[in-house]
């Protein structure tokens, strides 16, 4: 295993690898939820330090607003984003709701002055679930007249907080969940069957603060950054509704994760695919490769989330795990190609694995050990296959839930070891 806290890397296999692993950082720290929430509050309409101007807003920090801000944060990144709305607010930040995933909320977030924590159930939601999403209606309603609402939203958020519909039970959300994870359905049309079962997305949240004005604040996992899909619309505008005065901003996407990947490996010849990428994780492995070892760039970069149709009793893995192994079979004997995968939240599917790192012996260590690559890919095995070979990425949580990054890289050893000597 790679094992990568602040990616840092014990595998002493060749320098390729280590190149891919500090684009990764060199990603996420682009998109870390803390530093992204803390320059959106202080520079308000100013453009952002990704140097992308996503919108001007009437940040809580202008001079002369000395309002308290009551924030609700949901979802996986929320622990970083609230201590990234306290650096930016001080004592103005009066007070918290933090909703994540278990072991997600960082240590120095419980510190927090007025910090109320709640976790809960991810991917699948859990009883602890409905009661975080009863208790942020509660919040929104207690939110005083003479406070500024701030929403800190990052993916995750639909599964972390519900209030559902009456006649629809928890076991009704959870059998909706499963079967659209196992089906393989893309995130936008899940979250819309969520919606329609929910009390509290797709702009019923937002109906609640009666057209007070707030800001919402958001890193977002879902194709076209729409407000209205991440987190299943938390604090979106419902479809066909009329303007309301919640200023809605995206802070960070995987495009962001992408320019500071090509940012970082600028003495590489690079390729970055305008789109971003969807659908199955196998036919998407199959794509990459070949552009990996036939294209003329050294370094391709993707973002975007694959998809995995699940078998009655799947193995162990992810969907980045799934592409990765599915391209290590094509890569096999080819010393200079690599590919790692990996979701930016520091996990992929029900594991606490970010991903895999493969090269052109992943199959056959694979094999030494017994397993079958294309039986492991059919029982959606890959992580008991990619722990076998050591090509697993193992980060923790990362502060941060922008999507999927995958990253080709066709180099030799001796290029490889002068990228690293001049970097």
């Amino acid at each position: 295993m790679i094992d990568a806290p602040g990616l840092t890397c014990r595998d002493s296999r060749p320098p390729q690898r280590r190149i891919l692993l500090e684009l990764l950082r060199a990603a996420l720290a682009a998109v870390d939820g803390r530093r992204c929430t803390r320059a959106a509050l202080e520079q308000g309409s100013r453009s952002l330090a990704t140097g992308e101007r996503r919108g001007e807003w009437r940040t809580p920090v202008e001079p002369g607003d000395g309002r308290p801000v009551w924030a609700a944060a949901v979802g996986k990144a929320a622990s970083s984003m609230a201590l990234g709305a306290a650096d930016a607010l001080g004592a103005r930040l009066e007070r918290v709701l933090l909703v994540t995933k278990d072991g997600h909320t960082a240590d120095e977030a419980r510190q927090l002055p007025g910090i109320e924590v709640h976790e809960s159930g991810h991917p699948l939601p859990d009883p602890r679930s409905l009661a975080a999403g009863a208790r942020l209606l509660e919040f929104a309603d207690e939110i005083p007249a003479g406070a500024r609402p701030l929403f800190l939203i990052s993916g995750g958020a639909s599964s972390l907080v519900e209030v559902l519909a009456r006649g629809v039970t928890l076991a009704d959300l959870q059998r909706l969940t499963l079967e659209g994870l196992a089906a393989g359905l893309p995130i936008e049309a899940l979250n819309a069957r969520r919606r329609e079962v929910s009390l509290l997305k797709g702009g019923r949240l937002a109906a609640r603060l009666h057209g007070r004005d707030a800001l919402a604040l958001y890193i977002s996992d879902v194709p076209g950054d729409d407000p209205a899909v991440i987190g299943s619309g938390l604090l979106g505008p419902a479809p066909g509704a009329a303007p309301d005065d919640i200023e809605r901003i995206v802070i960070a996407s995987i495009d962001d994760a992408r320019r500071a990947v090509r940012e970082r490996a600028a003495r590489l010849t690079v390729r970055v695919p305008p789109e971003r990428f969807s659908g199955s994780a196998e036919r998407l492995a199959v794509r990459m490769a070949h552009e990996t070892a036939l294209g003329a760039a050294a370094l391709h970069i993707w973002g975007g989330e694959s998809v995995v149709e699940l078998p009655a009793s799947p193995g162990r893995g992810g969907r980045n795990q799934h592409l990765a192994l599915a391209a290590a079979r094509l890569f096999a004997g080819r010393d200079e190609l690599y590919l790692l995968a990996a979701g930016t939240d520091g996990t992929d599917g029900p594991t606490d694995d970010a991903g895999a790192l493969v090269d052109g012996e992943t199959c056959a260590r694979i094999a030494c050990a017994g397993l079958d690559v294309d039986e492991c890919l059919r029982r959606a095995d890959s992580g008991t296959a990619l722990a076998a070979a050591g090509d697993l990425v193992h980060t923790g949580p990362t502060g941060t839930n922008v999507g999927d990054l995958v990253l080709g890289l066709k180099l030799s050893g001796a290029e490889a070891r002068e990228w690293l000597c001049g970097s």
